[in-house]
């Protein structure tokens, strides 16, 4: 299976057991609506979901998140159940602010997310549609309320990712982003069981955006706050990624692209990169070993497959 680069699986968190824990009410009634079926009834929705789990919980690093989505699904499965046997509930609003740096994995948890909440029975697509504020500003008067009813009619049954939100609030006068945000919280009310939004960028500016347009807040009751990956981390993500593309980390190559990411983050902190850096250093060293072979007349399975120190040798610019 080809994973995407923002975030990688690991078996770093043993196999959530939340759904073989659960108990599904069964409904005999005949009188019972349709709501009052139970949250997930069927034993390949269980499985699914069960899998979706296994599959949140193995991706490298990103503790702190996966606690939190966790709770969250926990919560509303458990608010489901409390509804079906008669008891008070209250479900959760699930829009949501991701704040993080570039490469923590924020894409590849909404894709992942919204697969869960279609197993769980919330969305009915489960797809993710990933736009920025190009994709909703227009030009012009009445152009903005059309390109975000477009996007929002190909979310509807998923997830609208909202990359770099806060960009929708920066601009004259005459810009048009606040329209879009008006039009996006309208889209949310007029289609509340049928999208999930989330407003995603960096941490500082979020927050930011937030303050301006403090009517989000409440809107947005879930923020997730994604941490850069360690440097160890960047190396178990780096021997997937090299392991997806059938090559092999020598010894001394893994301990090059260590010195090499431990370098760019002293230098460049916030801004070193995360899984993106560690993508870019890898194709570039992938890029170097053919050359290195290309000026060799026999080679054996083993050349073809293995990167070395030499590799990761880039010129002060490349890396």
């Amino acid at each position: 299976m080809n994973y995407p680069f923002n975030a990688f699986r690991k078996g770093d968190i043993s196999s959530n057991e939340l759904i073989r824990q659960m108990i599904v009410f069964e409904t005999t009634s005949q009188s019972q609506s349709q709501s009052e079926k139970p949250f997930i009834s069927k034993e390949q929705d269980i499985q699914s979901l069960d899998n979706l789990l296994e599959e949140l919980n193995e991706l490298i690093g990103l503790k702190k998140v996966k606690v939190l989505v966790n709770e969250m699904i926990a919560y509303t499965e458990m608010q489901q159940i409390r509804r079906n046997a008669g008891l008070q509930s209250a479900p959760l609003v699930l829009h949501m602010i991701f704040k993080g740096n570039p490469g923590t994995g924020k894409t590849t948890i909404a894709r992942l997310l919204g697969k869960i909440f279609c197993a769980m029975g919330i969305l009915k697509k489960g797809h993710l549609i990933e736009i920025e504020r190009a994709d909703l500003v227009g030009e012009y008067i009445g152009h903005t309320a059309q390109k975000v009813k477009q996007q929002v009619k190909d979310a509807l049954g998923g997830i609208l990712f909202i990359d770099e939100a806060y960009s929708l609030a920066r601009g004259g006068e005459k810009d048009f982003g606040k329209e879009a945000i008006d039009a996006l919280v309208k889209a949310m009310e007029d289609h509340k069981d049928e999208l999930i939004l989330i407003l995603a960028g960096y941490m500082e500016e979020m927050d930011e955006f937030l303050q301006i347009n403090p009517g989000l807040q409440s809107r947005f009751p879930i923020h997730i706050d994604f941490e850069d990956y360690t440097i160890e981390e960047l190396i178990d993500i780096s021997e997937l990624m090299v392991e997806q593309k059938e090559y092999v980390l020598s010894k001394s190559a893994k301990a090059k692209l260590y010195s090499l990411l431990a370098s760019k983050k002293k230098r460049d902190g916030i801004n070193s990169g995360n899984a993106r850096l560690v993508r870019n250093l890898i194709e570039k060293a992938i890029r170097k070993q053919a050359v290195r072979l290309r000026h060799k007349s026999i080679y054996t399975r083993d050349d073809l497959m293995i990167l070395l120190r030499n590799d990761f040798d880039f010129t002060e610019g490349e890396n």
